[in-house]
């Protein structure tokens, strides 16, 4: 125990590492307060769809040799996330529907592009650190820091002096709408902040696995709280934990960054469903 412990306080003296975790923290932090909109709204998928158009839009980037992929990246998926978020009466094509044709056509162009124009000698290996997430995490800059840190920022001031019509907008969008809150102005302001997010993420746990780091918290802390203020807040904390921790771990054991906080977010569901058992067993929530 000692020896971990000395280990981990090594490797927790080195800047990298620091950086790390504090990316780690403020994308699960924004992540877990959007992914309380998502799930409540019935667009759970949506990060999932979202990390898929930003694996396509990477390929086409790399393809063309940028160095900053970003330039690509951040306004075809900001594009698709107001498109996937853009409700109406009118609309052909129901949402979930949207997010299945626009995931699924990303990533096959995507992949498609990346082996007509091979950018590197090992396709596979490259397709595979796109989609379940690599080391970039520990090889952060203090640019990407602040930058997480800034749109960080933007997101809690946003959640905060807006708390009351995003929750009118989360339950009741038609009622907003009749109180005279600009309901499409919001939907345009969060979609973007989803894109935004889900981009920066793709660094934390890879295209595949966003969707978990956006659903599982909100899920777990549905199972034992009951209204919408606990839920966001218990579900920030399960996520900002489960990210700490699963970064610790992998770099203590080895094993790859985002599959290791996904799997700490399955256990931290696995405890608050047991744990929602109990309160109603007792009566307590």
């Amino acid at each position: 125990m000692i020896e971990l412990l000395n280990k981990l306080s090594t490797y927790l003296s080195l800047p990298f590492v620091r950086y790390a975790l504090i990316v780690g923290v403020l994308i699960a932090l924004c992540s877990s307060l959007l992914g309380v909109i998502l799930v409540l709204k019935r667009f759970s998928y949506i990060g999932d769809g979202l990390s898929h158009v930003a694996f396509g839009a990477m390929a086409v980037s790399a393809i063309c040799g940028l160095t900053n992929q970003m330039v690509i990246i951040m306004p075809v998926t900001i594009v698709s996330a107001i498109l996937l978020l853009k409700s109406g009466e009118n609309s052909k094509i129901n949402g979930d529907a949207r997010i299945a044709m626009i995931s699924v056509g990303a990533l096959a162009i995507g992949y498609l592009l990346m082996n007509i124009f091979p950018v590197s000698s090992n396709i596979s290996g490259d397709v595979c650190t796109s989609l379940f997430g690599s080391i970039s995490i520990l090889t952060l800059s203090k640019a990407d820091v602040w930058i997480c840190i800034i749109v960080s920022i933007i997101v809690l001031l946003l959640f905060v002096l807006f708390y009351n019509r995003i929750f009118v907008m989360t339950f009741d969008e038609n009622f907003a709408k009749a109180t005279g809150v600009k309901a499409k102005l919001y939907n345009f302001f969060i979609a973007i902040i989803i894109a935004v997010v889900i981009v920066l993420a793709m660094n934390l746990v890879g295209s595949l696995l966003i969707s978990a780091l956006v659903v599982f918290p909100a899920l777990s802390s549905m199972r034992v709280c009951n209204n919408f203020k606990s839920v966001t807040i218990v579900s920030a904390i399960i996520s900002v934990i489960s990210s700490v921790f699963g970064i610790l771990v992998s770099i203590l054991a080895s094993t790859p960054v985002g599959a290791t906080i996904v799997f700490v977010d399955i256990i931290a569901f696995i405890i608050c469903y047991i744990l929602g058992i109990v309160l109603r067993a007792f009566k307590l929530r």
